[in-house]
């Protein structure tokens, strides 16, 4: 499906956001993780040595879980932008993955990684 008669306008407002964060998001992953080779989207948390004693030790496997922690999450989400623009680029942008109806523009623009509609949503959540 074309891509649910959204204005051209919309489209580009909702691809510029999803640019930014996406920018932001690659910017804030290389504080705690390297991208892996070979990837265009996976990470590997940095592992900071900060010296040899015990006490150093446990910081910087602390850090480490923290890193790994923020990695996932931050990985995730630019997962989920990279996909969204991948659809906003063939078409499909905009139609629910489980009814194939058309998402209404008012909950993409609140998030715009949506790939349901609000009433797939509710009911996968098992929400009234």
């Amino acid at each position: 499906m074309a891509n649910q008669g959204y204005n051209k306008k919309d489209l580009d407002v909702i691809r510029q956001q999803l640019e930014e964060e996406k920018n932001r998001l690659e910017h804030d992953l290389g504080l705690v993780a390297k991208k892996r080779e070979g990837t265009s989207d996976e990470y590997d948390a940095t592992f900071t040595e900060m010296g040899s004693e015990v006490d150093d030790s446990v910081h910087e496997v602390e850090q480490f879980q923290v890193n790994k922690s923020i990695e996932i999450t931050l990985e995730t989400r630019l997962r989920d932008i990279t996909k969204t623009l991948s659809r906003i680029d063939k078409g499909d942008y905009g139609t629910c993955k489980y009814c194939d109806q058309p998402i209404e523009l008012n909950r993409l623009k609140a998030r715009p990684t949506s790939s349901s509609c609000v009433s797939c949503k509710k009911t996968l959540t098992d929400e009234s």
